[in-house]
């Protein structure tokens, strides 16, 4: 576990860890069963100018809270599920399917008369022409009840909880009242920061519709989209990429409003913000991870996905950081897939490995670049040696990728990491370096170089903007001429003090742990 929290970057190992460790989640929320009928359309009907498509192919698959139980599942977390579903046909589906994937579902109540939310989206040709919704205008006080029985002994012993909450109405009522009674705040006259005995140890994540609701239970993540976080923040949002700079003016705003210990604003496209406070002092403090879009298909739950993943980083130690990094990258295997789906263990092992073999050539890349700078796209160059990642390095990455579009990382070669360090560095061979700065959702490319400084590399890609750290100014570094000679600029960010690759390495020799970051 102590490998875990002090994991700075993502590995293809590291799924697999996560698995071994078999953490218990408990999801408690509201269950929709997602139908995908897909067909052909070769003429309109007689009635009215729509088209009708002939169904060849019909799927079915766990959505809402249930797709986070199977995401989570498929992840390898022991995973109970409480829920309320109809005694209909797509109630059994739901359940047959949770079961199929896994999950514990005693704690699912079927209630008669009732009907199971269902969304069918009917599509031809990979575009969506129609969805059908069919869902219980008010679920049955006596299913509410049902439920919330077994709500304490679905949490017991659980390292998560994940309230789901959609305004479906599972989460209203005695339900409600069972969850902030068992892992809400003392109401003793303690630090109303402190949980109940029931949740002690108990990480609690809430994924709503409408945070606020559950701000009394101070629960330890929130994780809104942006329509839900503009709703906590009772104004607009901006579009576009102004979205995360407007998230980030409004840290403070969102800690408060929501009562959560960290907020990760969901941004689809523009990927994601975590804001949390700094435990000294108390300032908002915020993590950026970029999403890797790729052509458009008619994915749904990728947002689901990303809360299992960050849930059960989080549940067994991992830090926030990498946490929302490793949820990102979960995100990013479905969202390229057409339906509601999940992502499993080795999917997310092969994404990564996907990274471990990306160093390109200053040719290769000269092409990419070129072909970025086609499309309208700013360059941004950095370089350095990345030995053994920490806070400072991925903070400094986020913050250079923030000054355009495209972020390319050159790295030292490991004999100039040697020139440059002294013969005992680097502690991380040139390949490795490459595969972890390369699975940070910030960088795009990555390369390796070999000469004194990277002016050879600058020269050839003319980058838009070339940013260094801020223990340098313009007028210290070689590169600045070359860089202005060709109309660039140079750009010096925010330097981490007490957060060096030294200073790390010569704690671990001092007193072989890690230092606290």
């Amino acid at each position: 576990m102590a490998r875990l929290s002090n994991q700075e970057g993502l590995a293809d190992w590291l799924p697999g860890r996560l698995a071994e460790e078999r953490p218990v989640v408990t999801v408690i929320g509201d269950s929709i069963l997602d139908g995908w009928w897909d067909g052909t359309i070769e003429r309109f009907c007689r009635e009215a100018p729509a088209p009708v498509v002939q169904v060849r192919r019909r799927d079915f698959a766990p959505g809402g809270a249930a797709n986070t139980a199977m995401n989570l599942a498929a992840m390898g977390a022991e995973v109970r599920f409480v829920s309320l579903v109809g005694e209909d046909s797509a109630g059994s589906t739901l359940l047959e399917h949770l079961q199929s994937g896994g999950v514990d579902v005693s704690g699912v109540v079927s209630q008669a008369g009732m009907i199971t939310t269902t969304k069918f989206r009917v599509s031809s040709g990979g575009q969506v022409m129609l969805r059908l919704d069919d869902a219980a205008t008010e679920l049955p006080p006596t299913g509410l009840e049902r439920m919330a029985a077994g709500v304490p002994a679905a949490i017991h012993g659980s390292a998560a909880v994940v309230l789901c909450d959609y305004g479906a109405g599972a989460l209203e009522g005695p339900v409600r009242n069972t969850i902030l009674e068992h892992l809400g705040p003392r109401n003793d006259g303690a630090d109303p920061l402190k949980s109940s005995d029931a949740r002690k140890g108990t990480l609690v994540v809430v994924d709503a519709h409408y945070p606020g609701r559950w701000a009394e239970l101070k629960p330890d993540l929130a994780t809104p989209n942006a329509q839900e976080a503009a709703g906590l923040l009772a104004m607009g949002f901006p579009g576009g990429a102004a979205r995360c700079p407007f998230v980030e003016a409004h840290a403070d705003q969102l800690l408060r409003a929501s009562g959560a210990a960290a907020v990760v604003v969901t941004l689809d496209r523009e990927g994601t913000l975590a804001i949390r406070r700094n435990a000294d002092s108390l300032q908002a403090v915020t993590h950026r991870t970029w999403a890797r879009p790729e052509a458009e298909k008619q994915a749904s739950g990728a947002g689901d996905t990303f809360v299992a993943a960050l849930t059960l980083a989080r549940s067994v130690g991992l830090p926030l950081t990498t946490s929302v990094d490793l949820a990102q990258a979960a995100a990013d295997v479905v969202v390229h897939r057409p339906g509601t789906s999940v992502c499993t263990t080795e999917e997310l092992a092969k994404h990564l490995r996907g990274f471990a073999d990306t160093a390109v050539t200053a040719t290769e890349l000269a092409e990419h670049v070129e072909e970025h700078r086609r499309e309208g796209r700013r360059i941004v160059l950095t370089n350095g040696c990345f030995d053994v990642l920490h806070r400072g390095h991925t903070r400094y990455l986020n913050q250079a990728k923030q000054l355009g579009d495209v972020l390319v990382v050159a790295l030292n070669s490991d004999s100039s990491v040697r020139q440059l360090k002294g013969p005992e560095r680097p502690v991380n061979h040139e390949a490795d370096r490459a595969a972890v700065i390369a699975a940070l959702s910030c960088v795009d490319h990555v390369t390796v170089f070999d000469t004194p400084t990277p002016i050879p590399l600058i020269e050839l890609l003319r980058p838009d903007v070339y940013a260094k750290g801020g223990d340098y100014t313009p007028e210290m570094l070689q590169e600045t001429e070359a860089v202005e000679r060709y109309g660039g600029t140079v750009a010096i960010l925010d330097y981490v003090p007490e957060h060096s690759t030294s200073a790390v390495l010569e704690r671990i020799r001092s007193t072989g742990k890690t230092p606290e970051i």
